[in-house]
Protein backbone atom coordinates (compact mmCIF):
# COMPACT_ATOMS: atom_id res chain seq x y z
CA UNK A 1 0.00 0.00 0.00
CA UNK A 2 1.50 3.43 -0.61
CA UNK A 3 1.32 6.36 1.48
CA UNK A 4 -1.58 9.05 0.12
CA UNK A 5 -0.13 11.84 -1.42
CA UNK A 6 -1.07 15.10 0.13
CA UNK A 7 -1.86 18.93 -1.64
CA UNK A 8 2.06 19.61 -1.79
CA UNK A 9 2.57 16.02 -3.36
CA UNK A 10 4.29 14.63 -0.74
CA UNK A 11 3.08 11.13 0.28
CA UNK A 12 2.47 10.62 4.39
CA UNK A 13 0.92 8.12 6.47
CA UNK A 14 -2.48 8.29 6.02
CA UNK A 15 -3.44 8.94 9.70
CA UNK A 16 -1.74 12.68 8.63
CA UNK A 17 -4.62 13.89 6.63
CA UNK A 18 -7.32 13.09 9.41
CA UNK A 19 -6.85 16.58 11.04
CA UNK A 20 -5.41 19.62 9.43
CA UNK A 21 -2.97 20.06 12.37
CA UNK A 22 -1.74 16.35 11.74
CA UNK A 23 0.05 17.26 9.09
CA UNK A 24 2.69 19.36 10.35
CA UNK A 25 3.07 17.50 13.55
CA UNK A 26 3.78 14.44 11.26
CA UNK A 27 5.99 15.97 8.77
CA UNK A 28 8.07 17.94 11.88
CA UNK A 29 7.78 15.88 15.10
CA UNK A 30 6.22 12.66 15.26
CA UNK A 31 9.13 9.78 14.75
CA UNK A 32 11.71 12.49 15.16
CA UNK A 33 14.39 12.05 17.96
CA UNK A 34 13.60 13.59 21.07
CA UNK A 35 16.10 13.88 24.03
CA UNK A 36 16.33 16.09 26.96
CA UNK A 37 14.44 15.38 30.24
CA UNK A 38 11.92 17.80 30.14
CA UNK A 39 10.93 17.06 26.07
CA UNK A 40 10.91 13.34 26.82
CA UNK A 41 8.68 14.13 30.01
CA UNK A 42 6.26 16.29 28.14
CA UNK A 43 5.72 13.63 25.56
CA UNK A 44 4.99 11.05 28.29
CA UNK A 45 2.64 13.00 29.83
CA UNK A 46 1.03 14.25 26.23
CA UNK A 47 0.60 10.35 25.49
CA UNK A 48 -0.81 9.22 29.00
CA UNK A 49 -3.68 12.16 29.03
CA UNK A 50 -4.70 10.95 24.92
CA UNK A 51 -4.77 7.19 26.45
CA UNK A 52 -8.76 6.75 25.38
CA UNK A 53 -8.99 9.87 23.64
CA UNK A 54 -7.60 11.10 20.04
CA UNK A 55 -4.59 12.17 20.21
CA UNK A 56 -5.76 15.27 18.25
CA UNK A 57 -7.55 16.18 21.09
CA UNK A 58 -3.96 16.36 22.90
CA UNK A 59 -2.25 18.34 20.71
CA UNK A 60 -5.18 21.16 19.94
CA UNK A 61 -4.81 21.64 23.81
CA UNK A 62 -1.15 21.34 23.72
CA UNK A 63 -0.57 25.08 24.22
CA UNK A 64 -2.49 25.01 27.33
CA UNK A 65 -1.11 22.07 28.75
CA UNK A 66 2.34 23.59 28.64
CA UNK A 67 1.14 26.68 30.64
CA UNK A 68 -0.65 24.13 33.42
CA UNK A 69 2.34 22.42 33.59
CA UNK A 70 4.92 25.04 33.66
CA UNK A 71 6.44 24.48 30.03
CA UNK A 72 7.05 20.51 31.32
CA UNK A 73 9.76 21.50 33.97
CA UNK A 74 10.34 18.25 35.85
CA UNK A 75 11.58 20.06 38.78
CA UNK A 76 8.70 22.30 38.55
CA UNK A 77 5.63 20.03 38.39
CA UNK A 78 7.63 17.56 41.36
CA UNK A 79 6.97 20.38 43.22
CA UNK A 80 3.21 20.55 42.54
CA UNK A 81 1.00 20.01 45.52
CA UNK A 82 -3.09 19.80 46.02
CA UNK A 83 -3.75 23.17 45.25
CA UNK A 84 -2.07 22.40 41.62
CA UNK A 85 -3.94 19.49 41.30
CA UNK A 86 -7.30 21.48 42.00
CA UNK A 87 -5.63 24.01 39.41
CA UNK A 88 -5.19 21.71 36.82
CA UNK A 89 -8.87 20.13 37.67
CA UNK A 90 -10.17 23.57 36.69
CA UNK A 91 -8.33 24.29 34.00
CA UNK A 92 -10.55 23.84 30.97
CA UNK A 93 -8.29 24.17 28.73
CA UNK A 94 -6.68 20.81 29.40
CA UNK A 95 -8.16 17.71 30.11
CA UNK A 96 -9.43 17.34 33.40
CA UNK A 97 -8.52 13.67 34.32
CA UNK A 98 -8.00 13.73 38.08
CA UNK A 99 -5.80 10.43 37.46
CA UNK A 100 -4.19 11.78 34.74
CA UNK A 101 -3.23 15.30 36.78
CA UNK A 102 -1.65 13.25 39.21
CA UNK A 103 0.20 10.71 37.57
CA UNK A 104 1.80 13.44 35.44
CA UNK A 105 2.62 14.83 39.20
CA UNK A 106 3.97 11.77 40.62
CA UNK A 107 5.98 10.95 36.96
CA UNK A 108 7.87 14.18 37.52
CA UNK A 109 8.78 13.34 41.23
CA UNK A 110 10.17 9.81 40.00
CA UNK A 111 11.75 11.83 36.71
CA UNK A 112 13.58 14.18 39.04
CA UNK A 113 15.73 11.48 41.29
CA UNK A 114 16.46 9.43 38.53
CA UNK A 115 20.08 9.93 38.44
CA UNK A 116 21.08 9.12 34.92
CA UNK A 117 17.49 11.50 33.90
CA UNK A 118 14.45 10.22 32.24
CA UNK A 119 15.95 10.71 28.59
CA UNK A 120 18.61 8.26 29.16
CA UNK A 121 16.61 6.04 31.05
CA UNK A 122 13.90 6.06 28.62
CA UNK A 123 16.49 5.67 25.07
CA UNK A 124 18.40 2.81 27.05
CA UNK A 125 14.91 0.60 25.95
CA UNK A 126 14.85 1.73 22.65
CA UNK A 127 15.00 -1.48 20.08
CA UNK A 128 18.62 -2.38 18.74
CA UNK A 129 17.80 -3.95 15.52
CA UNK A 130 15.18 -2.17 12.80
CA UNK A 131 12.18 -4.07 11.61
CA UNK A 132 10.99 -3.87 8.10
CA UNK A 133 9.83 -0.43 7.21
CA UNK A 134 5.44 -0.75 7.55
CA UNK A 135 3.67 -0.93 4.35
CA UNK A 136 0.05 0.00 6.15
CA UNK A 137 -0.58 1.38 9.87
CA UNK A 138 -2.30 -2.19 10.26
CA UNK A 139 1.15 -3.41 9.89
CA UNK A 140 2.04 -1.26 13.09
CA UNK A 141 2.66 -3.34 16.64
CA UNK A 142 0.35 -2.42 19.64
CA UNK A 143 3.13 -2.72 21.67
CA UNK A 144 6.47 -4.76 21.59
CA UNK A 145 8.84 -6.76 24.16
CA UNK A 146 10.78 -3.41 24.49
CA UNK A 147 8.07 -1.28 25.45
CA UNK A 148 6.68 -3.87 27.64
CA UNK A 149 10.31 -3.82 29.59
CA UNK A 150 10.11 0.34 29.62
CA UNK A 151 6.48 0.09 31.03
CA UNK A 152 7.40 -2.26 33.75
CA UNK A 153 10.95 -0.68 34.91
CA UNK A 154 9.03 3.00 34.63
CA UNK A 155 6.14 1.24 36.88
CA UNK A 156 8.94 -0.43 39.43
CA UNK A 157 10.43 3.30 39.53
CA UNK A 158 6.91 4.89 41.19
CA UNK A 159 5.43 6.10 37.29
CA UNK A 160 2.00 6.11 36.62
CA UNK A 161 -0.31 5.68 33.93
CA UNK A 162 2.10 4.11 31.42
CA UNK A 163 1.55 0.61 30.32
CA UNK A 164 3.12 -1.38 27.19
CA UNK A 165 0.59 0.55 24.58
CA UNK A 166 1.35 3.81 26.04
CA UNK A 167 4.97 3.29 26.12
CA UNK A 168 4.61 2.06 22.28
CA UNK A 169 3.15 5.15 21.65
CA UNK A 170 5.87 7.08 23.31
CA UNK A 171 8.71 4.94 21.47
CA UNK A 172 6.98 6.09 18.06
CA UNK A 173 6.90 10.08 19.09
CA UNK A 174 10.24 10.50 20.53
CA UNK A 175 11.91 8.33 17.38
CA UNK A 176 12.78 5.41 19.33
CA UNK A 177 11.48 3.65 16.53
CA UNK A 178 10.54 4.78 12.81
CA UNK A 179 7.04 4.01 12.16
CA UNK A 180 6.75 5.99 8.99
CA UNK A 181 4.99 3.89 6.27
CA UNK A 182 7.38 2.57 3.73
CA UNK A 183 6.71 4.55 1.07
CA UNK A 184 6.03 7.85 3.49
CA UNK A 185 8.53 10.89 2.50
CA UNK A 186 8.92 11.43 6.68
CA UNK A 187 10.01 7.81 6.73
CA UNK A 188 12.94 8.79 3.87
CA UNK A 189 14.24 11.87 5.77
CA UNK A 190 15.07 9.87 9.01
CA UNK A 191 16.95 6.73 7.56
Amino acid sequence: MTAPAGPDGLRRCDWAYSAPEYIAYHDTEWGRPVHGDDAVYERMVLEAFQSGLSFITILRKRPAFRAAFAGFSIEAVAEFNDADVERLMSDAGIVRNRAKVEAAIANARAAVVLPEGVSELIWSFAPTRRRPAPKAVSDLPGFTAESTAMAKELKRLGFRFIGPTTAYAHMQATGMVNDHLASCHARKLMV
